[in-house]
């Protein structure tokens, strides 16, 4: 019974394309936009997650005031003593690396450009997962003489030195020339900023010879790291009790500084990410119900349209169930044929803009499968009442109907 219902369904489907074609567009559009809000905003999530993963494992960031974005003024920088009472008073830490940024004039012989020049230590690239394509990192006694060698990111080696190796060459930071020793592996965007846009020397050697100042307090950032197994609240609160002895807080004073986890602030980004995407799906999700409507109006004309021939069948001995369950089959089969058309179309939209944006295609069989089952359900309940409809026409009115 049920296979002969769907035959029907399908040459009644054939018999009028066009307006089956109308009928069903609401739900491919419903279905497409809801896969499609829900699989980016997935592949968002993921590259927001990655973004913050190249920054370090294990990462915490001790910054000045009020963390990113404008400083308030007065508030102190970092020192070196600073740095090392973290490394010696602080249980958990595995490395510190204190952190001077600058944005200087980097000139290779007629190339110029203005980069962002990081001063630390060795253990600066460990701590932030730097990974070498060619030469070496800066040593230890470099660092500590101030030695004028430098290690590039790929854009600065891209766009100073095209297709040439750079490895041995000398170029002019800000007041100095460096020679550079290292070329570091790619990492992409984070947000807005390109981290490979950098230059990463000595913070002694950016002290005493590129920028020409130095005081007792020009660290901008202390990069930390947690050691395996460590609890991160338990080092941050750690550091923010070292911190406000050293910065000579009060009780009642709030922190002039600001001990960021990037494992906190991913999952807090992933989780705005998420929210965002359900808020999404949700709204797409109302040109479902609306595609509903329009099956069940176009079904309401189809009775009418075949109130004749339903008629017939009532006459020669069909049931009033079998009628019902010959146009819900049918508004099933148009609502389910919507399904897999927007199912594709979803998938092809996501592939697409997924390598447009530059975010993972992040393929979810959970969410295709309930947005299939969705369509489906819509079909029912929106074709329940054109099938109860024809189920109750009386035999005799439906054959005088013309």
């Amino acid at each position: 019974m049920f296979w002969n219902a769907f035959l029907i369904a399908l040459r009644e489907i054939r018999r009028n394309l066009t307006r089956a074609f109308l009928t069903v567009l609401g739900v491919i559009i419903g279905v497409s936009a809801v896969i499609t809000m829900v699989t980016l905003g997935q592949g968002t999530t993921q590259a927001v997650r990655d973004q913050i993963s190249s920054m370090g494992s294990n990462l915490l960031m001790v910054m000045p005031g009020a963390g990113f974005g404008p400083r308030t003024p007065g508030v102190p920088n970092f020192s070196i003593d600073d740095v090392e009472s973290i490394a010696e008073q602080v249980g958990g830490v595995e490395s510190v690396a204190p952190v001077r940024s600058a944005s200087l004039s980097t000139i290779y012989l007629q190339k110029s450009r203005r980069t962002s020049v990081t001063g630390s230590t060795a253990e600066y690239f460990p701590i932030n997962k730097w990974v070498l394509s060619d030469g070496r990192f800066f040593e230890e006694n470099e660092a500590r003489t101030g030695a004028a060698v430098c290690v590039i990111g790929a854009t600065v080696s891209r766009e100073l030195f095209g297709g040439a190796d750079p490895l041995g060459s000398q170029i002019r930071v800000g007041k100095a020339s460096c020679e550079v020793v290292g070329v570091l592996k790619a990492k992409g965007q984070m947000g807005m900023r390109d981290q490979d846009d950098t230059i990463i020397v000595p913070l002694a050697t950016l002290q005493r010879r590129l920028s020409g100042y130095r005081s007792s307090r020009d660290i901008n950032m202390i990069s930390v790291s947690a050691a395996d197994g460590a609890s991160s609240d338990e080092i941050t609160a750690a550091i923010t009790s070292l911190m406000r002895e050293r910065r000579n807080l009060g009780p009642n004073e709030d922190n002039n500084f600001t001990v960021m986890d990037t494992r906190q602030f991913a999952e807090t980004m992933a989780s705005s990410t998420k929210t965002m995407t359900s808020l999404l799906a949700a709204v797409a999700g109302v040109s479902l119900l609306v595609g509903g409507i329009g099956i069940m109006n176009i079904m309401l004309v189809s009775v009418t349209e075949r109130t004749r021939e339903i008629g017939i069948r009532l006459s020669i001995g069909a049931t009033t169930h079998e009628v019902l369950l010959q146009f819900l089959v049918e508004a099933v089969t148009l609502s389910c044929a919507g399904g897999i058309v927007g199912i594709v179309l979803a998938l092809a939209m996501c592939f697409g803009l997924s390598q447009i944006i530059h975010i993972p295609f992040a393929f979810d069989v959970q969410i295709n499968v309930i947005a299939f089952f969705f369509s489906a359900a819509v079909g029912i309940l929106f074709g329940f009442a054109p099938a109860r409809r024809a189920a109750r026409l009386d035999p005799i009115e439906a054959l005088r109907h013309e």
